[in-house]
């Protein structure tokens, strides 16, 4: 009986919120956004903005301020991930968004923290795209 009380009680206090909350880790996760926002998040200048299409799509252009051509499709693409700071802030892009989205996942995987993608890719983008 006293077990059933004791049970009961600490049931209680838990559910009301009263005992302390277990720390948990949070989990980096994806950060989706416009290409208002995008172009926002780029006049910081601790960003590093990545295009992760093939050379023939960024030959037809792109985005002004990319640093950084990492081809999703290379057999090299997890080791250039990898050889990234993963402290620092990224914007990524591609032609709609959806592979931008798997690189950034990617990048999670792996330990970047600070991640953003780029919701409709080049094709969403309001501004002339750079010809290489």
């Amino acid at each position: 009986m006293k077990l059933l009380i004791l049970s009961f009680f600490l049931f209680f206090i838990n559910y009301a919120g009263l005992m302390p909350e277990k720390t948990q880790q949070s989990t980096p996760k994806i950060n989706n956004i416009s290409s208002k926002e995008f172009i926002e998040k780029m006049k910081d200048t601790n960003v590093i903005v990545i295009d992760v299409r093939t050379p023939n799509e960024v030959n037809e252009g792109y985005i002004k301020g990319t640093k950084l051509f990492l081809n999703l499709y290379s057999n090299n693409f997890l080791g250039d991930i990898k050889k990234l700071d993963s402290s620092k802030t990224y914007l990524v892009y591609c032609r709609s968004g959806a592979r931008s989205s798997s690189a950034c996942q990617t990048m999670v995987d792996n330990g970047f923290k600070s991640i953003y993608n780029l919701i409709g890719g080049v094709n969403s983008w309001p501004q002339t795209l750079v010809k290489p």
